[in-house]
């Protein structure tokens, strides 16, 4: 589940660590605002999608027609919107709690015009790419313009450079497949439990892979998305992104996706783990 945590705002956490449940931290009520103003709900919606279709996916590769009715109740509530809001609502709660000026300045920014439109592209592209033939054209467009050394393409690096997006989503996808393992380990999955040092190198044998998903998947995205911008508006999100304040925004919104799709990882990986042990879910 590398796309659910592909964002242009994004921040790398260890993948030895895995955040506590979200949904023990309280909401408050300007976070809940700041997460509408953000489009978190339009968002997640899309990553549902996703999820439920990497979920038939998983199924076929770990257990062949096992899953059946129980395994789609589990995916409906693992990717329940309103349930993923909650843990993303309180993450960033966690973070952004004590930070008005950080609330402030994501405000200003995001709750603009152009914030508005940025956010609403971003969400478009997504939906896009849901399509495998739109993923190769954007993939297309991507390549066309960097091979050309364009000034869009040039842009575009610099966004991701600023944003730290490529070792963040690298480290996000890891924690949340750290997260499956745990889940896996704890459901009796393999003949033998797995000592933590194990699935850790596991995890960190697919670091190279991971990281190839991300960059073909991401910079085509990012194309995408920004396509309609013209270059002066997105030097203006460059610019926002290279504030502390945008820096600090790019850390606690990554943050809080990330303590949601570690939940989500580790959930899956409990359920799978008890359909491969041959138990009910």
């Amino acid at each position: 589940m590398l796309r659910p945590l592909l964002i242009s705002l994004s921040l790398a956490l260890p993948v030895t660590s895995l955040p506590a449940l979200a949904q023990t931290q309280s909401v408050q009520p300007e976070i809940t605002s700041l997460t509408k103003t953000l489009k978190i709900d339009a968002l997640i919606t899309v990553m549902r999608t996703e999820g439920l279709a990497n979920g038939k996916e998983m199924e076929a590769d770990l257990f062949p027609g096992q899953g059946g009715a129980a395994w789609h109740v589990v995916l409906t509530h693992v990717y329940d919107t309103a349930r993923l809001n909650q843990i993303f609502d309180a993450a960033l709660t966690k973070t952004l709690q004590n930070d008005a000026a950080t609330q402030t300045a994501m405000r200003g920014f995001f709750g603009s015009p152009l914030g508005q439109r940025v956010l609403a592209l971003e969400i478009d592209a997504r939906k896009t790419l849901l399509d495998d033939k739109a993923t190769a054209a954007a993939a297309q467009l991507w390549g066309k313009a960097l091979n050309a050394n364009t000034p869009r393409a040039a842009q575009i690096n610099r966004f991701a450079e600023v944003n730290d997006l490529i070792e963040s989503n690298v480290m996000g996808a890891m924690n949340g497949n750290l997260a499956f393992y745990a889940g896996m380990n704890a459901a009796g999955a393999f003949p033998e439990p797995m000592p933590e040092a194990d699935m850790l190198a596991d995890v960190w044998g697919q670091e190279a892979d991971v990281r190839r998903d991300t960059v073909e998947w991401l910079y085509p995205f990012l194309m995408l998305a920004y396509q309609p911008l013209t270059d002066a508006e997105l030097d203006q999100y460059i610019a926002f992104s290279t504030t502390d304040a945008g820096q600090k925004a790019n850390r606690a919104i990554f943050a809080a996706f990330d303590a949601m799709f570690v939940q989500v990882s580790k959930e899956l990986g409990q359920s799978a783990g008890r359909l491969m042990a041959g138990q009910d879910i």
